[in-house]
């Protein structure tokens, strides 16, 4: 019996499937920091997936202000994380150094705020490059805003620097999301085994001297302020929820108890604090919040960067106990000294596997959990280079990727990356899309902000 389907109509229905097995479900988008670039990109994912979209700038729907523009046209804000509300209709964009232009302001220190952007407008292209997007700003309560944790009424934020130096900060605040106001602060020890530290009261009293710290690193001075970067939360087996950061300033992971913080006591650190191989930055927690990953990105004393990242064990560091560093994993390259900044971590939803984003080595990691818990040398299970084709003035530059993202099926994982350009250089940044079954980059999208940081996936478009 002949078929009554012609041919090249069963060759389209074959292509169509295949689309398809790429496709995300409809209107997915990716939102990206543009740091430098004091906006927020949204990507359209399947416009991204699209071959005749890759290496173009073909895929961003719209590019929001985090703040208002100075009264002259000058655009402002320096946003380097973004986190969705629960029901995502709202965005928190922390800026780093605040309503700042980034053509004068090239020094640490800044004072942090954060942006309140609703994210239906975000989305729209008729306020591409307008500040329609922003529902209010507000101060951060600091210098250096880098993490961010959404609570149902409340945002922490962390900061990593103080006034206009990269050294001295140990605080966390802790915000109203209603009213932006400042409801607490975190405030954490000084110093780390072997460094003293010069007397500085926690908590705070006043009146007390500004702290006298060093500018910025490499300076061996660093090592007394924890300078904490990224946050996350881990859940202990005694059903109580941790806060746990990054320090970047002393080399280590702080665990603490997030009710008490709540509570509005100042001091919340509850057991000793886990060394890394070096200054860390990004942090994650796994889907069940029983570990925490964090890269060794940098140290702030020496010029050495790291190339390992570390898995945590909550309930060890909730408790002091040994051996809360699970796992540690070189990631990024085969040479023990090799130096690979890995900036971020990403989970996979299964948490059987870590993304990594490695900034000096040009690649992305997966890490296999199950074998890096059981300290097999071969836990990073794959490297994959991320490029960039030639900016505007020709010259290929390297893809210095920082953030990352899973969507929530596990199919894809989402890095942004470029290096840091002129603020007056067009859009530079790039985001890459990396399918995680066959461990390839599958579309790239360029024009992407000026030294992107921070991304996230939103998958439900908001009503």
């Amino acid at each position: 019996m002949r078929s009554i389907v012609p041919a090249s109509w069963l060759a389209f229905l074959l292509l169509l499937l295949a689309v398809a097995d790429l496709a995300l479900a409809d209107e997915s988008f990716i939102l990206a920091t543009g740091r430098r670039d004091p906006r927020i990109y949204t990507i359209d994912f399947n416009a991204a997936l699209k071959p005749r979209n890759n290496n173009t700038p073909n895929a961003i729907v719209s590019r929001a202000k985090v703040h208002p523009d100075r009264l002259d046209g000058t655009p402002v804000g320096d946003p380097a994380n973004i986190v969705l509300s629960e029901d995502h209709r709202t965005a928190y964009v922390v800026n780093h150094h605040g309503p700042v232009n980034n053509a004068e302001f090239l020094q640490h220190g800044g004072r942090g705020s954060v942006s309140v952007m609703d994210v239906s407008r975000m989305l729209r292209p008729e306020f591409d490059n307008t500040d329609r997007a922003v529902e209010r700003n507000y101060d951060s309560g600091y210098f250096g805003a880098v993490g961010l944790v959404v609570l149902p009424e409340l945002l922490l934020v962390s900061h990593s620097e103080n006034w206009l130096t990269e050294d001295g900060s140990n605080r966390v605040s802790i915000i109203d999301r209603k009213t932006g106001g400042r409801r607490a602060q975190i405030e954490m020890a000084l110093g780390h085994p072997g460094h003293a530290c010069p007397d500085f009261p926690v908590p705070f009293v006043s009146p007390t001297p500004p702290p006298i710290v060093p500018f910025e690193a490499p300076d061996p001075r660093f090592g007394c302020w924890p300078n904490p970067e990224f946050l996350a939360l881990g859940h202990g087996s005694d059903g109580k929820t941790y806060l746990f950061s990054g320090n970047a300033g002393t080399d280590d992971v702080s665990v603490m108890d997030l009710h008490q913080a709540l509570m509005g006591a100042p001091v919340v650190e509850i057991a000793p604090r886990i060394p890394v191989q070096t200054g860390p930055f990004g942090i994650k927690a796994s889907p069940n919040g029983k570990f925490i990953a964090v890269t060794a990105r940098e140290s702030g004393q020496a010029d050495f960067e790291g190339n390992t990242i570390s898995i945590i064990d909550v309930d060890r560091a909730r408790t002091g106990a040994p051996g809360a560093e699970a796992a540690r994993v070189r990631v990024g390259t085969d040479d023990p000294n090799g130096q690979a900044r890995p900036f971020t971590v990403a989970w996979t939803p299964d948490g059987r596997q870590i993304i990594v984003a490695n900034y000096r080595t040009n690649n992305v990691s997966i890490v296999d959990v199950r074998r890096a818990l059981a300290h097999d040398p071969r836990a990073e299970v794959a490297r994959i280079p991320v490029t960039r084709p030639a900016d505007a003035d020709g010259l290929v530059r390297p893809g210095r990727p920082k953030g990352t993202a899973v969507t929530s099926d596990g199919r894809y994982a989402v890095v942004s990356g470029g290096p840091r350009l002129d603020p007056t250089a067009p859009p530079s940044g790039t985001v890459w899309v990396i399918d995680l079954r066959t461990r390839a980059v599958v579309a790239t999208v360029t024009g992407v902000g000026n030294d992107p940081y921070g991304l996230t996936i939103l998958e439900d478009r908001p009503d």
